[in-house]
């Protein structure tokens, strides 16, 4: 998907009954490219998880994109409560408290090639479903992106990439400067200059970056490189960054001030040791940082998936444009 005329995610409030099959339609039409049934099974999906919304919770909505690293395709549901009594319950065939046929969760969990679900009192419930063909790799240890344009835009300024490579993973995450069209543009030229060279040391990838991005409005950028147990990062602008652990937010990371494509100071790395539970988030400034001040137990231990999921539901800032990415544990410490 051309990231300068379409969102990258795709944002679906589910606030009346009809929303079921609104969401159900952009499932599907997401998937048109996907293999057999598979764009039905999408529609599917979207129709189940938005019908448990409707009956279950409030603001609710689904996020539906293609999934950030390898193929398939992401529905993921949110809501602000009031949460699950009984998750495993909730899962089982036949199953209701609304007295129809308690097909949804079940129903959803056998479609998707992967399902995870989080169900809290003050988090409410997030579910993820994967979709994809039956030779498209398992992504154990995949990241959680998210990237939504501003309310009323229909291209997000912001964009990001993942790559691996050498046992390391480097992703990028950029904020190009305003939003709409022109934004989107910069962040498109960044990503595709990024992913020419992933593995060049950071601060050789954010030259390269400044070079491409000379004749756009210019970005914030952080690149974030994760091997066995280090992480280092590298960012210029507002992009920021955190690791995570089931403890609290052990660190935080700020890039330098700049604007990638007219004032680039000399980049400085910052290295920090990761534990085997460390969740590492980059977001734009879409995302209000306050969420960082007093994170519940149940966010810290969330999947990266739904992790991304919950802060772009609770902390977006509608009128700018919005990116998070999560990344869990790397495979290597596993």
């Amino acid at each position: 998907m051309n990231t300068a005329t379409a969102a990258r995610t795709l944002h679906i409030a589910i606030d009346h009954p009809s929303a079921v099959q609104s969401a159900a339609d952009h499932a599907r039409a997401l998937a048109a490219g996907m293999p057999g049934a598979l764009p039905d099974q999408a529609a599917v999906l979207a129709s189940e998880l938005a019908s448990n919304i409707v009956k279950h919770a409030r603001n609710g909505a689904l996020f539906v994109q293609h999934s950030p690293l390898g193929e398939g395709l992401d529905v993921i549901a949110v809501d602000s409560g009031p949460g699950m009594p009984d998750v495993a319950l909730s899962l089982t065939d036949g199953y209701s408290t609304t007295r129809t046929m308690g097909a949804g969760l079940g129903a959803a969990r056998r479609i998707a090639t992967e399902f995870a679900i989080r169900s809290e009192a003050g988090l409410g419930t997030l579910a993820h479903a994967r979709l994809a063909g039956p030779d498209a790799p398992r992504t154990a240890a995949a990241p959680g992106a998210l990237c939504l344009p501003a309310f009323g835009e229909t291209a997000s300024g912001d964009g990001y990439a993942v790559a691996e490579h050498g046992g390391a993973r480097t992703v990028l995450v950029i904020d190009g400067l305003g939003h709409g069209p022109e934004a989107a543009e910069a962040a498109q030229r960044a990503e595709r200059t990024f992913l020419a060279h992933p593995a060049a040391p950071l601060a050789d990838v954010l030259t390269a970056l400044h070079k491409a991005l000379r004749h756009t409005r210019g970005a914030a950028v952080a690149v974030l490189r994760v091997t066995a147990g280090q992480a280092e990062f590298c960012g210029i602008g507002n992009v920021r960054g955190a690791a995570l652990t089931p403890e609290g937010i052990q660190h935080q990371f700020t890039g330098q001030a700049g604007i990638v494509g007219y004032t680039l100071p000399a980049p400085r790395s910052r290295f920090v040791e990761l534990s085997e539970h460390t969740t590492l988030v980059l977001y734009t400034d879409g995302i209000d940082h306050r969420w960082t001040h007093a994170p519940t137990t149940a966010r810290l231990t969330l999947p990266p998936v739904l992790l991304a999921a919950s802060l772009a539901h609770s902390h977006r800032r509608v009128r700018d444009d919005a990116t998070v990415l999560a990344l869990g544990p790397h495979l290597g410490m596993r």
